[in-house]
């Protein structure tokens, strides 16, 4: 029943460990998709705590440890005990030395044991008739010594220690007795405990595998969303790959947009500039004229000719004259050309917005998603119809198996075997109140030996008087002494009894707590019933040869114990993945293959993304041919470079005047100043504000940087122009052409990505089966519980009783011993010593009367080697 019951209890667990996945079989190993969040296992909480204190007592219980393992300190006998299982005790015959050498303690001790059981009868027997022949202590008559009183005090201490000893042997055995009492009650409080935790486990079983399927709609939630986001999944990173080509090529297109727009920028700055530079030094240069004019007027005059009368004025009008030539502007920006040309083009150029048909490439692009969700659309809704499938399947198979069925049958298994042990009870309860009694009687046997010594010692020591001779000793003396005696007769009667039963308990309890327990603690024992083709020839492994008929299945007692005391699952103790066929209950690899079959399927045509259009490709070739490289701009840069006239006005009209000053006063010099101060007069009125009026020193500025921005913008414009469209060109051709590559990766990524969940998923379902479904711990803590029954209620208490009633039973012997001599002192006696010289007896008093005629048994005096 039970091995039928194990293989219908878990394929519902099994159809979840579908670790067969197609996923595990291809190559593809990428990076994992987002972790999976499936919760927690439901589990219930198992209340058997499988551990016993024993409190107080387990001192005496490490005290009987000692003792067995000094008298037992070889190591268990694993290969003997396998050997003599085999052959089925048949090789006693060839490994009895083995056995006795391993049993050499025991057997001594029982020896012992046995020797004193059959001795101590018949040592009584001969020492009651020694007694009646008056002899051994019999004779009423006790010889009077100087050191009596010694004899007596020592005899008496004794006697009391070794009752002492006696009653803690007894104690230490009553306590024993009832503790194995108290944990007989204990027994019924560890096998519910052990009953409610099957239960426990039976009902929690198929609510964990219920909430193992239902985790199912965590994973198939999260392939429906990346399947209804498979746009910006897919197709973002398709667009993400391609971006990093096609957008530095746009951002190419950007910049010589943006550079046409800066281009008739700077060529509106230097028409306007031109147009103002040249307004003003065209008034410069009229103005300067007219005087340069004037002043060959004024050097006409006769006095600069008439070298005779004045050689001194003809020579400074020919200077005069001859630096007129200085007098004139020098950047003359009127012989410039005018750029309304170039401007006209541009802005024919600018007519087209490049920017705008860049921006609907960059668009044209962006809308990589929106095309994946269009061309991904019938595969997408496959998809989804494969994932419900699986999903009914799952649901399906797990209601297939009769899991409910079973785990019923075994609820009711479990109550009809709990009430058949709440059946026991009350016989066990009357069989421990025998066994308690029983117990009770051996050590009443040993109370009332005790009884008997200590009343004795009361008796005789409160009663005894050192002024009475032996014969004349009161009752009360006398009394103590008989009991002595009584002790005695009850340790003959009792103490073979007692040791015989000792040597039967302490040859069980002790070969079971060094065959059983300590190997059980130690897993020797596990190692014992894991023995290859020890249970069955044809067994390797007996448990998997039993249960699934694989007798080379990895799976031991001691395997299945360590585990299920880990509390794990018992899908993964009993190697119950081993025993059914995944892919029979549930074929999870083909549903994966159909999976990744039709996202493989996947066709994304991307030829209807147009990076730049023909507009913007022409109007880039007619940027390129709008005359930027006609324009001379050494030319322009030079004119700029010049200051405004060829010589400082004020200098050559300090000049003017020095060499005037030098002439005769008269009409020339006279005109010659007013030159002079018509200079002065230009400089302050047209150089100076050219010179620092903001107006022209813009015109001049910008007129510098438009020149040198022009003349790097035309520097080889058409070959970058070409190098642009070139780069369109092979970013359109990546997508057009060559993207069925990088469209095939991404693909692989977002189907392994899919996949992924569904690993996640089984990986989970595996992960709970082998450590949360089922888990076994009711079983190791019936293992344990058993244990605890075993060893620690019943063996240790069996043993720590043994003990404590045989050191009370050895400890009779010396107390028959004391108990015979120290009777003598307590004892009134039928005759005693008498002595003729009255001087001569030790005794402070003598009783006057006749003891010879009272006594006639009276001995002679004692000679003086007695004193």
């Amino acid at each position: 029943m039970w091995r039928t019951g194990i293989l219908l209890l878990l394929p519902g667990l099994l159809l979840l460990a579908a670790g067969e996945l197609q996923l595990e079989k291809e190559p593809r190993r990428l990076p994992p998709p987002g972790k999976l969040d499936f919760g927690y296992v439901p589990a219930g909480l198992y209340e058997t705590l499988a551990h016993y204190e024993p409190g107080p007592i387990g001192i005496l219980f490490h005290m009987v440890h000692t003792f067995l393992y000094a008298v037992q300190p070889n190591a268990f006998p694993q290969d003997l005990i396998v050997k003599l299982a085999k052959d089925k005790f048949g090789a006693i015959q060839t490994e009895y030395q083995k056995a006795i050498y391993y049993e050499i303690g025991f057997l001594v001790c029982a020896a012992v044991g046995l020797l004193f059981a059959v001795l101590i009868p018949l040592v009584g027997l001969f020492f009651c008739m020694c007694r009646c022949c008056d002899n051994c202590g019999g004779e009423m008559h006790q010889r009077q010594r100087k050191n009596a009183d010694c004899r007596r005090g020592l005899l008496g201490t004794l006697l009391f220690s070794t009752s002492l000893v006696i009653t803690i042997g007894v104690l230490c055995a009553y306590a024993a007795n009832q503790n194995l009492s108290s944990q007989v009650k204990n027994i019924r409080r560890l096998v519910n405990s052990n009953m409610r935790d099957l239960h426990t486990f039976a009902n929690d079983t198929p609510m964990q595998i219920d909430y193992l399927i239902s985790q199912y709609a965590t994973a198939k939630k999260k392939v429906i969303y990346d399947l209804n986001h498979i746009g910006p999944l897919l197709g973002g990173r398709i667009h993400d790959q391609l971006d990093k080509e096609v957008h530095p090529a746009l951002d190419r297109v950007l910049n010589m947009a943006g550079a046409m727009r800066e281009t008739k920028e700077a060529l509106e700055n230097v028409s306007v500039s031109l147009e103002v530079l040249q307004e003003g030094t065209g008034k410069l240069n009229f103005n300067l004229s007219l005087v340069r004019t004037s002043i060959n007027r004024t050097l006409n005059d006769p006095g600069c000719h008439d070298e005779r009368s004045d050689a001194t004025t003809a020579q400074l009008c020919r200077n005069i004259r001859q630096s007129l030539s200085q007098l004139q502007i020098s950047a003359n920006f009127t012989r410039l050309p005018r750029v309304n040309t170039q401007l006209e083009k541009v802005n024919e150029v600018l007519r087209t917005d490049l920017s705008t048909i860049v921006q609907r490439g960059f668009s044209s692009l962006n809308d990589t998603p929106h095309m994946v969700i269009e061309q991904t659309r019938s595969v997408v809704e496959n998809v989804q119809n494969l994932v419900d499938g699986i999903g009914h399947n799952i649901s399906s198979f797990s209601k297939a198996f009769p899991v409910q069925n079973f785990l019923s049958n075994f609820t009711i298994f479990i109550s009809h075997t709990h009430a058949k042990i709440e059946d026991h009870y009350p016989e066990i309860d009357k069989m421990d109140f025998y066994r308690w009694i029983g117990c009770i009687g051996l050590c009443c046997m040993v109370v009332l030996v005790l009884a008997f010594n200590y009343l004795g010692l009361l008796c005789g020591t409160l009663g005894y008087d050192k002024h009475a001779s032996p014969t004349t000793r009161g009752c009360i003396s006398n009394t103590g002494g008989t009991m002595l005696m009584a002790g005695v007769g009850f340790s003959f009667i009792f103490s073979w009894v007692l040791m015989g039963l000792v040597t039967t308990m302490f040859l069980a309890g002790g070969n079971i707590e060094k065959l059983v327990c300590d190997p059980f603690h130690t897993k020797e024992l596990f190692k014992v019933v894991d023995t290859p083709y020890l249970v069955n020839p044809e067994w390797r492994n007996f448990i998997p040869g039993y249960m699934y008929n694989d007798s080379e299945l990895e799976l031991t007692a001691e395997t299945l114990y360590s585990t299920c005391k880990e509390n794990k699952g018992i899908y993964l103790a009993m190697r119950l993945d081993k025993v059914f066929n995944i892919s029979t209950f549930l074929n999870t690899t083909v549903f994966t293959k159909d999976v990744v079959s039709q996202l493989e399927s996947v066709k994304i045509d991307l030829r209807g993304i147009i990076l730049l259009e023909a507009e913007g490709k022409q109007n880039l070739l007619d940027f390129s041919e709008a005359g930027l490289s006609e324009i001379n701009y050494a030319d322009y840069l030079e004119e700029v470079n010049k200051g405004v006239t060829v010589v400082d006005l004020l200098s050559f009209a300090r000049e003017l005047e020095a060499q005037t000053d030098l002439m005769p006063r008269g009409p020339l010099q006279t005109a010659l100043k007013g030159h002079s101060g018509t200079l002065r007069q230009i400089h302050t009125q047209q150089i100076t504000p050219m010179e620092q009026a903001m107006k022209y020193v813009r015109a001049r500025g910008a007129l510098n940087q438009s020149m040198r921005f022009l003349e790097r913008t035309a520097s080889d414009l058409p070959n970058k122009v070409l190098e642009v469209l070139d780069a369109i060109e092979a970013a359109q051709h990546l997508i057009s052409h060559n993207a069925t590559h990088l469209i095939s990766r991404e693909t692989g990524r977002y189907t392994t990505t899919i996949v992924g969940y569904f690993h996640q998923y089984i990986e989970w379902v595996k992960t709970s089966l082998a450590l949360e479904v089922a888990p076994c711990k009711p079983f190791s803590n019936m293992v344990d519980t058993a244990e605890i029954i075993t060893c620690s209620f019943l063996v240790d208490s069996m043993n720590t009783f043994w003990m404590g009633l045989g050191c009370s039973t050895l400890f009779l012997l010396p107390s028959i011993i004391l108990a015979v001599k120290l009777a003598k002192f307590y004892r009134r006696m039928d005759t005693e010593d008498v002595y003729d010289d009255i001087e001569t007896i030790p005794m402070k008093t003598i009783p006057t009367y006749d003891t010879m005629n009272r006594f006639p048994r009276a001995s002679a005096p004692p000679r003086h080697i007695d004193w």
